[in-house]
């Protein structure tokens, strides 16, 4: 093996590391060029079994690494030098942290002797990401008196404290991994197969040194009577969809929601938002413009499924219902109640909470379980509401269209229809936040492809969402399309050149409003006294066009100003298979004001129905 002809300590040590990872199925290692951690990237760049991708941005390649694990749901490895480089890490393992994502994390760093001494890019690293890590060490410096064997247990330790659903939530780890000189793989005095005579077992075969085993965490909720009381009976339920894992989650909850005639709210990121299905309410979230609906068909009961929810009226009309019950169903122990409403909390997968709980399902029509306190009166199941929510959703969607077919040049919604009814099957999307998701969660045609759709939707930050796009195409092997808006893009021009490591085309489509049009639609751009300020500190408007980035990273560029233009630059692009940037410029006040009339007249048609 390798490891046994290694020219010192240092690169012994580093080689192990990589090997061990590799063993435990670690093969993409994410690299920033850095002088303190060349043991490790000489051992990551030179191992049969290990992916690379470099990048000069320790930021951007952290956001990599995430989009890429966000599929996978394989740890990856990350490794930079001491210094800032390990503190431009943070934003991404702060959002890793909140997706629960497995992810290595491998800063190398002086020794102590150098440590608090004013040495050259030293800072201090220990438990540098404080709580968003599930696990830190601060390894040793290479000692012969260590033994090789602590190094691959921590390793084993690691990546299964990284994965485990058991312990906690799967997320990042953290290894400060010190290194004296000689940094450089110079031949020193050193006898490898004398240090590593203790791991002889290990060297000759393939496996991990400590192999980690977890008991089957599915439930079994046969025996829950109080959930099966409350889904039996429930008269009027909904089922709120957030982020699924698979799309064998997505089919189970069709099939629940058939078991309960029950209709579902799916966000976006669930990827039931574009699928046909009569159960869907695809524009659950313009219904809810409607205060008819909220007064004809209050809801007793909500069941929400998955991670936390886009559409802000959706907790609007929440806080306002207050359902007797609402059940939570998440695959961790974590708290994901903001509005401090849910009366039920399961900890499951979804797939499994489904699967368990389909048998005992009935459809009974007679009494709803009410908590104690509750209204003592009988209901029934409330076939109209059904179908008047299917109804209202269809009236919303031939609103949008036909406002849609009278414009002639590309908007915000015009640009989020189009893509959903262009995208190719087997397909990837990554939604950047502020209103790029919004955009789509509200407006997406049903019916067309069903995309694997990915986006940072943890802490909802703007930072690294091209490089955390590129990651995400990588690991999918297929073409994607980034929806992003122009400070998300301005923010992470850097990690464009992070798309020359991609084999299928990542089409990036820019909205360009001048500036941060979400803030058009909050409380501060209505305020009076917000006026003098608010488009020098709000709407940030920045006067660039991005033509001359494109032109820099070698990229095909569009600006198509109709919405024929851009379905043909969009055609085009697919056909090429060549990444490209198409820019589509607008004004965030006429975006504001189109939003605001559309809605209007949504509204309208809603509130007229029988």
């Amino acid at each position: 093996m390798k490891i046994i002809e290694a020219p010192n300590l240092n690169y012994a040590w580093a080689e192990l590391i990589v090997e061990e990872l590799t063993r435990n199925g670690v093969d993409l290692f994410c690299i920033a060029p850095g002088s303190r951690s060349a043991p490790l990237v000489a051992a990551a760049a030179r191992h049969p079994k290990a992916r690379t991708v470099i990048h000069y941005d320790e930021r951007g390649l952290a956001f990599y690494a995430l989009g890429h694990v966000s599929v996978t749901r394989r740890p990856a490895a990350l490794i930079c030098t001491s210094g800032t480089a390990a503190a431009n890490f943070f934003p991404a393992i702060i959002e890793t942290s909140k997706k629960k994502l497995p992810l290595i994390l491998l800063t190398a760093d002086r020794p102590p002797e150098l440590r608090e001494t004013g040495a050259h890019q030293t800072i201090d690293q220990v438990k540098l990401y404080g709580n968003y890590v599930r696990w830190f060490v601060d390894l040793p410096a290479p000692d012969l008196q260590i033994s090789p064997g602590m190094l691959l247990t921590t390793i084993d330790q690691a990546v299964f404290r990284a994965k485990d659903p058991m312990s906690g939530p799967p997320g990042p780890v953290h290894l400060n991994c010190m290194f004296r000189e000689p940094l450089a793989p110079d031949k020193m005095d050193f006898n490898a197969p004398a240090y590593l005579e203790s791991i002889d077992r290990w060297l000759k075969g393939d496996h991990v040194y400590t192999t980690y085993t977890t008991g089957n965490p599915r439930a079994d909720f046969s025996q829950d009577q109080r959930l099966l009381s409350i889904l039996n009976n429930a008269a009027r339920g909904v089922i709120a969809v957030g982020k699924l894992g698979s799309p064998e989650e997505q089919q189970a909850v069709l099939k629940l929601s058939e078991k309960l005639d029950w209709p579902i709210f799916p966000d976006i990121v669930s990827g039931l938002r574009t699928l046909s299905h009569p159960n869907i309410i695809h524009y659950y979230d313009q219904v809810l413009l409607s205060d008819a609906f909220l007064k004809k068909f209050p809801v007793d009961t909500v069941l929400h499924l998955g991670g936390r929810i886009t559409s802000k009226r959706w907790y609007g009309y929440i806080e306002k219902l207050r359902p007797v019950n609402y059940i939570s169903v998440l695959s961790h122990s974590l708290r994901n109640d903001p509005l401090h409403i849910v009366s039920l909390r399961v900890k499951s997968r979804v797939l499994d909470f489904i699967e368990t709980l389909l048998p005992q399902l009935t459809k009974v029509f007679g009494p709803t379980f009410f908590q104690k306190g509750g209204p003592p009166e009988a209901k029934v199941i409330d076939g109209e509401y059904l179908h008047w929510l299917r109804r209202a959703s269809e009236a919303a969607g031939r609103v949008i269209e036909e406002v849609a077919a009278k414009r002639e040049f590309i908007d915000e919604i015009g640009a989020a229809r189009a893509i959903s009814k262009l995208m190719p099957p087997e397909h990837g999307l990554f939604l950047s936040n502020s209103m790029a998701v919004r955009e789509m969660d509200m407006y997406a045609v049903p019916g067309g492809a069903n995309p694997i759709i990915g986006g940072n939707r943890g802490a909802s930050g703007i930072d690294g969402v091209i490089a955390s796009a590129c990651g995400f195409a990588r690991a999918l092997g297929a073409s994607a399309t980034l929806l992003i808006g122009d400070l998300a893009f301005l923010h992470d021009l850097n990690s464009l050149a992070l798309l020359k490591t991609l084999e299928k085309p990542l089409i990036i489509t820019a909205i360009n409003n001048d500036g941060g049009g979400i803030f058009s639609f909050l409380p501060i751009a209505a305020s009076p006294a917000a006026a003098d300020i608010f488009d020098r500190c709000f709407g940030t408007p920045h006067g660039f066009e991005f033509s001359h980035a494109a032109q820099m990273f070698g990229l095909d560029y569009f600006s198509p100003k109709t919405m024929a233009q851009f379905n043909d630059a969009y055609q085009q692009a697919m056909k090429a298979e060549k990444s490209v940037i198409i820019e589509i410029r607008t004004d965030r006040e006429q975006n504001y004001k189109l939003h605001r009339d559309l809605q209007n007249k949504i509204k309208s048609q809603i509130d007229g129905l029988n």
